[in-house]
């Protein structure tokens, strides 16, 4: 469910503002008036913050989820529980009594690491050796000797085959540390390249939420967010990325729509704790203006001159004021004009 505060379309306004301003004998802006034709309602101009916002349902858990798929053929001998978390250098799974390990990294593994491979790769590679401990090496994008060396003693130091190459499947790269959500074989399965094993997702918990395409500019990244939690406290998120996916529709001829899916992190993660899934809602600010006068859009009136105005009630009579409109949020807008000021009486038509 979707509630918009602001964005208010100005089509009827206008036409009811044309309307008016004819009722009231409007001319040019200062004008008087005419006698005898005294609005049907009033309204008071205030002071106030105006933002243009807008208010979504998102949920509360640790992102979207990711897929380790085995590389490997064999059986599967070992599963992390789920709820646990992995850290670079520890295993995922492993497969016919070999560990397959998490490191850290942007690249996906896609091919045998070894002497004289260059890449992207490679440097993400020995990046995690160095993290891990392992030295002798200088880490670039090429696979040296030196390289080589250094796998060897961290595959002696794991109790596997000291090959001094890295094989297709023996690594998977992940932006950090990893929760392990659930498991797709059980130990004992066979499992074939390709072939899911587990679904992962970060540890911090984040909130996800998906707007319309027309929406995308209600999130941009980096941008505050204001997140109610399921028990009303409310704490401050940051859109951290912003992605197009393609969602199925919710019966079976729907077909599929385009949404933008929104990860929003939340520094304060003691706020969170509790919440392994739960709903949440997310309020996006487009737009903010502090101490600002406002009315009611209603009270606009289209002038024939061109741009808007108000009419100004003062002990008994009114006149017709040009006014500059600047944000729209929340059924007002903010005006600047002569003679308007905070506490002034402005006119609204029927």
């Amino acid at each position: 469910m979707r509630s918009v505060v602001g964005g208010v379309a100005l089509l009827g306004v206008v036409a009811a503002g044309v309307a008016a301003a004819i009722g009231f004998g409007g001319g040019a802006a200062g004008d008087p008036a005419g006698a005898g034709t005294a609005p049907p309602a009033s309204a008071t101009v205030t002071r106030q913050t105006l933002a243009d916002a807008e208010t979504v349902d998102g949920e509360l858990g640790y992102g979207p989820s990711r897929t380790a798929a085995s590389r490997l053929p064999g059986t599967i001998t070992a599963l992390p529980e789920t709820g646990t978390t992995v850290r670079r250098g520890k295993a995922l799974y492993a497969v016919d009594g070999d560990p397959v390990l998490l490191l850290y990294g942007k690249v996906p593994a896609y091919r045998t690491l070894q002497s004289g491979v260059e890449g992207p790769d490679v440097k993400q590679l020995e990046r995690n050796l160095k993290a891990l401990g392992y030295t002798g090496f200088t880490v670039d994008d090429e696979y040296t000797s030196a390289t080589a060396d250094a796998v060897r003693a961290w595959q002696d130091d794991l109790d596997v085959a000291e090959t001094g190459r890295v094989e297709l499947g023996r690594i998977v790269f992940a932006d950090g540390p990893v929760r392990i959500e659930a498991h797709q074989l059980d130990v004992g399965a066979a499992v074939q390249p390709g072939q899911a094993v587990l679904t992962y997702t970060g540890t911090d918990r984040l909130v996800t939420t998906e707007l319309d395409v027309d929406d995308q500019r209600l999130a941009e990244r980096g941008a505050p967010a204001e997140i109610t939690l399921p028990d009303g406290r409310s704490v401050v998120g940051k859109v951290s990325t912003v992605e197009t996916v393609v969602a199925s529709g919710t019966t079976a001829d729907a077909g599929t729509e385009t949404k933008i899916e929104v990860v929003l992190t939340v520094a304060d993660q003691k706020a969170l704790a509790g919440f392994d899934r739960a709903s949440a809602e997310v309020r996006f600010t487009v737009s903010e203006r502090t101490d600002v006068l406002t009315v009611p859009v209603a009270a606009l009136l289209a002038l024939a001159e061109g741009g808007y105005g108000l009419e100004i009630l003062d002990a008994g009579s009114s006149r017709i004021v040009a006014v500059t409109t600047g944000l729209f949020a929340d059924g007002r807008v903010e005006v600047t004009g002569d003679g308007v000021t905070e506490g002034t009486t402005v006119g609204m038509p029927r």
